[in-house]
This record gives C-alpha cells, structure tokens and sequence, in this order.
C-alpha cells in the first residue's frame, strides 16, 4: 500500500484545508502582523537584558535538525518551540504555479497527518496555551521559472516567537525546499500535540546543481508506485534529478508511440511495461516535487532487448555473453544478455530515431541520456557485416562515431543537452573523436575509476556528472548474479575481499558521505563537476529492497552535495552526521519509506556511546 501523502488524491482535512491567498493584501497582512510581533519582540528583548543568543547548526546538539543540514541554520535561545494551529493554512503567492500549488496542499496534509516523534525528546520550551503558528507565507520572486538545470534552488525560512513563518524563495522549486524544511521542524509532544520550532532562521542553498539518483528498470521491472514513492523520498532529501535508465539488454519496458513493438517483444511482460499514461504520471508527480526525470535509452550497446523486434538491426543477440570462461577478453557482453546495434544497418537508424522522437516528447527535460558505455568489441567481431568492414579497413572506433554521429545531432535537434557515459570518450578499446561530442551539448557521467576519469573529463572542457563505481554504486557487494561461478567455493577466509562482487565491498553511508566528487581537482576544473548521482543497477533488486538498497545511503549524497561534508573548520563532519542521519532515517520510516537502519536504537539514545574513540 503507498503511503497516504503519495497520492496527490489526497487533500488536508477540513479542519486543515489548504488556503491559497492570492490577492497581495493577504500577503501585506501576513508581513504586517509579522513586522508587528517582531516590534513586539524587539521591546520585550530591550526590556529584559541580555539578548537571546542563537545556537548555530554548527554542531549536532540541536534537538530537532533537518536533513541535509542547512547552508546556515540558527535557532534564538533558550530552544523554543510552538503549537501548531488548528487552522494552520499556507498562503500562497500571487500568481498561480500549479505545481506550487500541490506541494503546499502536500504539505499541509503531511504536517497534520505525520506522526513524527524523535527518538530523544527534544529539551525545548513550549510556549503558553493560546500561542500558536497559524499560518506560512510563501514569498516567492519567479513563478515562472522552469525546473531546468541550474534553477535557483535557494530559499530562506523564518518562523518567529511570535507564530509567524514565512518561506522567501526565487523561484518555487526553491519554495518547495522551504516547506519540506518547515515540515522537518515540526514534530509530535508526548500528548500527541503538533510543535514546530520558533525562532528560527534557516538561508539555505545547495553547493551542486545536479543531485541524482539512478535507477535501473531495465534489468528488473518497478511498479509505477515504487518508482513515486522513489521520487517522493527523494524530493524529501532535496535531490533533484530522477535518472531513470528505462531499457538495457535484458527488457525494453517502455511502450512508445513510433516503435509499439519493441515493448511487445522485449518487455518481460505486458503487465511489466511503463505506458504514455504511466511517464505522464511520474513526470508531473516528479514535477510537483522540483524533480527532474532525466530519461536513457542505452546504444549502441546493452540493447538485446531490441533483437525481438529488430534482429536485423542488433548484432550477436542470443549468443552466450561468455563464449571461454577462462578469457575475459571473449566476452561478447559485460554481463550475459548480449547484444548490440549495428551502426552499419539503415534499420538501426529508422528506430533510434523514432525512439528519440517520442523519449523527447514524453520526457520533457532538458537532458536526455543516450548510454554508450560498455560497447564490447567481441559482439561486433561476430557479425559478419561488421567483419567484412573491418577487413576493409574499417575499426570499431570507426563504427562507433558512425553511431555518434547520427544520434547526437538529432537530440541535440530536439533542443536537448545530450548525456554519454565517460565510455565514449575515455573507453580503451572503442571510444569517438571529441569533435563528435562537443562540450557545449555533451555532459558526461563518469562511473570507473574514481577520481582519476573526473579529471580526464573536465580536463577535456566537459561538464561532469559524477557517480564513481567506488563510491556511488549502490548495488554494490552483493556478489554477483552469475550461475555455476565456482569463485564462492573458497573454505578460506573472505574478509578483506570483494566477495565475488566486481565492486565490492558493500558501499557503507560512511563511503558515500566522505567522497568529494572533485577531488584531485583545480579550482577551475572543480567549476565543470555539476554534481553527482547515486546509481542502483538490478541485477539483485527488485521492489521487495528497493528501499533499503536505496536509504538512508542516498541520504547522505544527497547532504554531501547540498551543504558538503565539512565543518566550519574543514573537517568531515561524518562522526556528527550519525546521530541526525539516525534521525532521519526514523523520519523516513514513518513516512512509509523501508530506509534500512544505521545502528541500534541503543546509540542514538546514548549519546558517544557507540563511537570507535572516546
């Protein structure tokens, strides 16, 4: 079952409808009694000495913290916190921006529906009977402001001693951070009664623009509501771009209006695929999170699952991936599942045309990723067109930018900055010119090699989306999925190994949390990295796991590129993150997300009891 604030069915209660004000003298009234309590406040403080000061978020000791922690967070003291009106209502802008519009509905419903309470009580004074918030003014600059890359994320919170909170934002994706910010500083008392912090101000932005998450429903089909409740968990953590690989060599399970037969013959099922009418839905539930979904359509390789529609068009499909055990260098594929496009049949082109066509239709941001990672030198060997061209001359660097230089200009075509995988360019054996891809509509994502392939990119004058096998992998040490692999009958000790996983060990929180993405980087060269996705590849998942598989380790990317993984010094602030990810993590569980755990409940509740060092 979803959890009820998924559906965008679901609206506040009667008690607690949502109340869009729209005129500016709902606004004006709003800053006015703001303006008011705070004179108020400031005689009270003038006639009581000293000032109160403000503990910064600058250390774990806040009793309710948000995550990712904030730019810059204080909060006056002593702590205090307040009662949250019956008649709690969000008054909108002016103007109308209709995902804005679901967001506060969301939100208001999730306020009053959570049942949040922290696992230590926080040591806050609750003020009087008949004090309370009654309301949440957004305040926002450009409604219009598209979700693209790049948008102004930013935004600044204020909840005052005196009940008034107000969310001031550029634009509305910003707006939306601001109330996933406010819901995070409300919590349930004993009694059951709604607090939320007061006297409160948070100046929030993230370091990177680009925070995603990437998952695989080409290996392993996900029911449309796994992949909301994905998006909404994300929305949550502030991450920001949906990369949803669609297809690889094992199924093609979305149905497309141009090629409806490479869904009938390569999903796994007719129940197991995604229609027009489901991407509609993920695209705008997404969209009224301020998340991007970026779709991939992988090519020329890892598309066997085109072959049943095509067989003209897919080279080596059917074949064992693995033709000598013993030579890794007889692979006709990275994993079984083989087959790949042959650029050299007027087929491939007619259909990867007609798919980029209707994935830019459907998909409507800004990106649109086309793969061309693992291309693999021993499918094409097979096929006895290819053969016969290299035995005239021709090299499989050669086909590939034959490849390259078909797709790239139609997407950029469609008004779209094309993202490849570092293969194409950095790839040993098979690989394209730099001047197939130039910078200004190429990103590229890098995955091997950790830091080094980062380098290499931005070197060449490419912006770089960062997602180190190393350190961003989630599926990682898990084994491998591979059958009669006689590696596991070892009776020596595995520790210290990878556990028959090509990229274990298992990817801890902690490994996510302290990796910079621009590490080994200048200055100028740090300008080019736009951010960083965590990446779920299914193999060995499916929606049964998903959630652990996921959080809270995406959690804590999605810190480390909003407001770094540094203190005010230049540490890393991982030992202090522990106790909020904890937080958090029980935050997530009762918002109906399966996060797994990060330590007995018997350390959060002992504070240092649980660390390596006193």
């Amino acid at each position: 079952m979803a959890h009820p604030h998924i559906d965008e069915s679901i609206r506040a209660s009667t008690n607690h409808t949502v109340h869009l004000e729209t005129t500016e003298g709902a606004q004006a009234k709003a800053q006015m009694a703001a303006r008011n309590g705070f004179l108020a406040l400031l005689l009270l403080s003038l006639l009581s000495s000293p000032l109160p000061s403000r503990a910064q978020a600058s250390s774990s000791s806040l009793p309710i913290n948000v995550w990712p922690k904030p730019t810059s967070m204080s909060w006056a003291e002593p702590l205090m916190a307040m009662p949250v009106s019956s008649s709690f209502r969000i008054v909108g802008p002016s103007g109308n921006n209709p995902y804005l519009v679901l967001a506060t509905q969301r939100y208001t419903t999730l306020l009053f529906t959570e049942r949040y309470r922290p696992i230590v009580r926080p040591a806050v004074n609750v003020t009087a009977a008949g004090d309370s918030i009654r309301s949440l003014t957004l305040v926002v600059s450009d409604l219009s402001a598209p979700l693209q890359d790049g948008v102004d994320e930013s935004y600044v919170l204020e909840i005052l001693p005196t009940g008034a909170a107000t969310v001031t934002a550029a634009t509305a994706w910003g707006a939306m951070h601001g109330l996933e910010t406010f819901s995070q500083l409300s919590w349930r008392s004993v009694s059951g009664k709604l607090l939320v912090a007061a006297g409160v101000r948070v100046e929030d932005r993230p370091l990177y623009q680009h925070r995603g998450l990437m998952l695989d429903t080409g290996r392993t089909y996900f029911p449309v509501l796994d992949i909301l409740r994905t998006i909404d968990a994300m929305a949550a953590n502030k991450m920001n771009v949906f990369h949803w690989h669609i297809t690889d060599s094992q199924s093609f399970p979305i149905e497309l209006p141009s090629e409806p037969r490479l869904a009938e013959m390569g999903a796994y099922g007719e129940d197991m695929t995604y229609t027009v009418e489901d991407v509609t839905r993920i695209v705008e539930f997404a969209m009224s999170r301020g998340v991007r979904v970026v779709p991939e359509i992988d090519g020329p390789g890892h598309t066997a699952s085109w072959a049943g529609a095509y067989p003209e068009a897919v080279s080596c499909a059917g074949k064992f991936w693995l033709p000598d055990a013993s030579d890794w260098g007889s692979r006709l594929a990275a994993e079984p599942g083989s087959g790949q496009l042959n650029p050299l049949k007027s087929k491939t082109y007619e259909v990867v045309a007609n798919v980029i066509n209707d994935i830019t239709y459907l998909f409507p941001d800004g990106f649109y990723h086309a793969g061309a990672d693992e291309v693999t030198p021993g499918c094409w060997q097979t096929d006895p067109s290819i053969q016969a061209d290299i035995d005239n001359g021709g090299t499989l660097s050669q086909l590939l930018e034959r490849y390259v230089r078909a797709v790239h200009p139609h997407v950029v075509s469609k008004n779209r900055t094309v993202v490849f995988w570092e293969d194409v360019l950095l790839d040993a054996a098979v690989n394209v010119s730099a001047s197939l891809i130039p910078p200004a509509t190429t990103i590229l994502q890098t995955w091997n090699n950790g830091s080094n392939n980062t380098k290499l990119i931005v070197r060449a004058g490419y912006r770089a989306i960062v997602s180190s096998a190393s350190f961003y992998y989630l599926d990682c040490g898990h084994g491998d999925f591979v059958g009669n692999n006689s590696v596991y009958d070892d009776q020596r000790s595995d520790y210290d190994t990878q556990g028959g996983s090509w990229c274990g060990p298992f990817k801890t929180w902690q490994r996510v949390y302290d990796y910079d993405i621009v590490h080994g980087l200048t200055a100028q060269e740090a300008k080019l990295v736009i951010g960083g996705e965590v990446a779920l590849w299914t193999e060995q998942a499916d929606a049964t796991v998903l959630d652990a598989r996921l959080w809270p380790r995406a959690s804590a990317m999605a810190e480390a590129l909003w407001s770094g993984n540094r203190d005010a010094s230049g540490g890393k602030r991982y030992a202090e993150a522990t106790d909020r990810l904890n937080d958090w993590r029980h935050r997530m569980v009762g918002r109906g997300v399966r996060a797994e755990p990060i330590q007995p409940l018997w350390c959060r509740t002992r504070p240092g009891m649980c660390n390596l060092v006193r």
